[in-house]
């Protein structure tokens, strides 16, 4: 693509002349610029137009709308205003898109079929369950609803940010206070670019009822939560069939929920019966479903229907659908429910803004975050407050100053030529302020009288109890946390209801996991952060020496760091580098082909951008309440830590402190240890120490740790080995150059631990150590390079050496890669018998046997 740029030239003839019209052309590759284009929109549209964020549960345009009607004044005490005033305001002041969709915003807001709690008051024709539209905006009307309050409330004491809206000419909020959760109990639905969200509602009163719970438990699990949010509980009523959707819909952000009409057979006179239904599922058109079953029955799919009609009012819905005298009105609403929205399917993708970004969160974490964010509305208004009681604290303590002063101050005014003057001389002989100058000034003389006296020192005492208690809430996050569950219980009693929808079980009802096959999976972590689930099988067995396969479609410099095999209902632990932990179950984690690249570690877990993953492990669900289960942590800089497991049986979604950490450390090892283990931990520099993990006592989950081994400087941990109780155990030594040995472990005498350890491997000529495992017999290796090559080979063809060994080629390296990290895997006993072009594999590689004094 060609692009010319316009320039001002003196000479007419100048713009014809072919070196100035060379100079002015400038080549554009329209891939990047098309791409660079549909990523502006792209975000454009995802975080100013179709998602709700997840603090208010509110899109721009429902925030703008409901701002404009707080600015003027439309309140529910207020009389109701044209439409068209509010959608011209909207558009003038926030908003510079058409009117159509403004209005049709507002609409929906105050639509009572299509919103739980209405945010807006409408007083008109806004459309009905029918589909019919609702009159243009120059009919109809509105005001702030009474819930609509509640979202608004202290917006003026700087609870939130503002932004300048489109010209620069006004400011408008970011996000509003919003008292009560309002994504969850109104829900939301935007189709974004390659995103979609569909939240259902749910009823005020168990929503709140779940984050005042959380609150005080912030370790509840989802069960827990459950006991207070039963499901949706959507504004048409509706009855949901079933809990396992909505388990999975919790749990995962994902999930599907059956959602199905309220019918009652009701007999007539006539001895006939007939299909009355008073509640139909959330969004569903009810003219076009009454339509639908009048199709079924002309195309003669449904034959035993005899007579259908409406007779909805404003009393309530009421289809009411007469059978024929030999039909069976349970086989009839079977058909109904199969063939038409009688019975329909909401999709439910919990997608919100955080932070700007869009996620799809669990039910836990959209309270985790409605709660913090609720926690900084109060930190924020008690600030305001405090500041303000202080401002009028230094106002009063210059009005007492005249109270104690009368006649002086009468005097000094009394002689000042003018205002100003009488100010600079009341600054100069009382050494108070502008502010407070300006105050007594503008005093009058009734206030100088006894009474007028008595108030001021009573507001004064007030002011100064209120600064105190403000200082003690911003003093006490505790407090902060007290408050918002307070407010929320006023929400709740001024607000609440019962349930619209009602939830059953269904027969042979399984849940979500119970539908995920057990079956054993590797989990690779590169890196940049790429995981990604695989069956075990997807690596051959090749033999020793071989180049490996690919194992992943990597972006440059990418690699893979971590490689773990679990099964899929195992529960697998992070650890990151700032010591902190998370944990998801097995399937959570996305299934991908060997060559796929993965999703990245910042989808999954709530991580710091400084924060890396560090170690991975995984724990059977079971193994929590074992009294000898314990984790041992080593970080980089030979500190360990060795906790009860037991401290890690609550891990919020936020993450929980694994360990203390010294500035400059990270957190590097994690092994789960039954308490009378042995434990080897190696170093880069070729050092390894082993002894009783015992040395090290018991500590909390946040503590610090104490010395594993001393290390030289510039040396770190590369690996920590739990020495196995069989006789066939080996140590295993891999250098960075591909070089692989297992030694005995009697050759690694128990030690104190905090000592520099012995000699395990030679480095200056065979490279530093990438790792070390404990391994047997049974046992495979799987190698990965740094260029995201993976081997798997059979331990037995690693050869056992003395400590003084160099080892044998395990892995061929490229001059330029270098191996980063290995695996212990199950033995396979297929194996590929050929090298990397065909031919079998030659005899060993011996490395170069050192000197034994060397």
């Amino acid at each position: 693509m060609i692009q010319m740029k316009k320039e001002t030239h003196d000479s007419k003839d100048d713009v014809f002349d072919p070196e100035l019209i060379e100079q002015r052309m400038h080549n554009i590759d329209i891939e990047s610029e098309m791409k660079k284009s549909f990523l502006d929109y792209s975000m454009s549209v995802i975080v100013s137009r179709a998602l709700p964020d997840v603090r208010d549960g509110l899109k721009p345009v429902h925030r703008r709308i409901l701002y404009t009607l707080h600015e003027n004044g439309l309140t529910p005490d207020k009389a109701y205003r044209k439409c068209a005033d509010t959608v011209g305001s909207v558009l003038g002041r926030y908003h510079p898109h058409g009117d159509a969709s403004v209005y049709d915003a507002m609409v929906r807001l105050a639509q009572d079929f299509s919103m739980r709690y209405p945010l807006v008051d409408g007083h008109g024709n806004f459309g009905s369950v029918d589909g019919d539209p609702p009159a243009a905006y120059r009919y109809t009307e509105s005001r702030m609803s009474r819930m609509s309050l509640s979202l608004l409330t202290d917006i003026e004491k700087d609870t939130v940010d503002f932004m300048p809206n489109y010209d620069d000419r006004l400011k408008e909020p970011v996000v509003l206070p919003s008292r009560f959760p309002n994504l969850l109990c109104n829900g939301s639905t935007g189709i974004a670019v390659g995103m979609a969200t569909n939240i259902p509602p749910h009823n005020l009163g168990e929503v709140i009822d779940a984050a005042c719970m959380l609150i005080d438990n912030p370790d509840a699990s989802l069960e827990e939560i459950m006991q207070h949010i039963k499901g949706p509980d959507f504004p048409t009523g509706g009855i949901i069939m079933g809990r396992a959707g909505i388990r999975a819909a919790y749990a995962t952000g994902r999930g599907k929920i059956t959602l199905r009409s309220r019918c009652e057979v009701e007999e007539m006179p006539n001895g006939r019966e007939r299909i009355v239904v008073t509640e139909i599922p959330y969004m569903v058109n009810k003219a076009r479903l009454i339509e639908s079953i009048a199709d079924l029955v002309k195309e003669k799919r449904v034959e035993q229907i005899s007579d259908l009609r409406d007779e909805s009012d404003r009393d309530g819905m009421r289809i009411v659908i007469e059978l024929k005298r030999d039909a069976n009105a349970q086989v009839v609403l079977n058909r109904l429910y199969s063939y038409t929205q009688l019975q329909d399917t909401v999709g439910v993708i919990m997608l919100a803004l955080s932070g700007g970004v869009p996620k799809v969160m669990p039910v836990k974490e959209i309270l985790t975050h409605y709660i913090d964010f609720q926690g900084e509305v109060v930190i924020r208004r008690t600030k305001y407050d405090l500041r303000k009681a202080k401002e009028r604290e230094h106002i009063l303590e210059g009005l007492k100053l005249v109270c104690d002063n009368t006649d002086e101050v009468i005097s000094i005014i009394r002689h000042s030529k003018d205002v100003p003057d009488a100010k600079q001389n009341l600054i100069e002989r009382f050494a108070i302020t502008d502010i407070q100058a300006s105050a007594i000034v503008a005093m009058r003389m009734g206030q100088l009288s006894g009474m007028e006296r008595i108030k001021i020192e009573e507001e004064l005492a007030a002011i100064l109890e209120r600064v105190a208690e403000y200082e003690a809430i911003l003093g006490d996050y505790g407090r902060v946390m007290s408050i918002v569950k307070e407010e929320l219980g006023e929400i709740r009693q001024k607000y609440a209801d019962e349930r619209r929808t009602e939830i059953v079980a269904v027969s042979g009802e399984v849940d979500i996991e119970d539908l995920i096959p057990v079956e054993d999976c590797v989990i690779t972590l590169t890196h940049f952060g790429y995981l990604k689930r695989q069956p075990v099988d997807a690596y051959r067995t090749q033999r020793r020496g071989g180049r490996g396969v690919s194992g992943m479609t990597r972006r440059e410099e990418d690699f893979v760091e971590e490689l773990f095999i679990c099964s899929t209902h195992d529960y697998i632990m992070f650890f990151t580098s700032k010591g902190r932990c998370f944990r998801l179950k097995g399937y959570e984690i996305g299934e991908g082909s060997r060559t796929s690249r993965g999703t990245n570690i910042v989808n999954l877990l709530q991580m710091d951008s400084d924060e890396k993953v560090t170690a991975l492990i995984k724990v059977g669900a079971d193994e929590y309440d074992m009294d000898d289960r314990y984790l041992v942590m080593v970080t980089r800089r030979g500190v360990i830590k060795r906790t009860p497991l037991s401290a890690y049986r609550n891990v919020r979604r936020m993450g929980l402190i694994a360990i203390g950490l010294d500035d400059g450390d990270e957190l590097a090892w994690v092994r789960q240890t039954d308490g009378t283990s042995e434990l080897i931990v190696a170093t880069r520099g070729g050092m390894a120490i082993r002894f009783d993990e015992q040395d090290a006592r018991p500590l909390s989950r946040s503590a610090r740790g104490v010395r594993a081994i001393t290390l030289e400087e510039g040396d770190e941990v590369v690996g920590m080995a739990r020495v196995r109780k069989n006789g066939d155990a080996t140590v295993l030594t891999v250098s960075e150059s591909g070089l692989g040995r297992r030694t005995e472990v009697s050759q690694y005498r128990l030690q104190s631990r905090g000592g520099k350890g012995i000699r395990n491997y030679y480095v200056d000529r065979n490279g530093p150590v990438a790792g070390v495992k404990m391994v047997d017999g049974d046992d495979d290796v799987i190698l990965i390079t740094d260029d995201g090559v993976i081997i798997r080979i059979p331990v037995q063809e690693i050869t056992v050496q003395s400590r003084y060994g160099g080892g044998v080629r395990a892995m061929r390296v490229a001059e330029d890669s270098r191996v980063v990290t290995l695996a212990r895997a199950p033995k396979e006993e297929a194996s590929d018998e050929e090298g990397p072009d065909g031919e079998p594999d030659g005899p060993a590689e011996e490395a170069a046997p050192e000197e034994s004094g060397s």
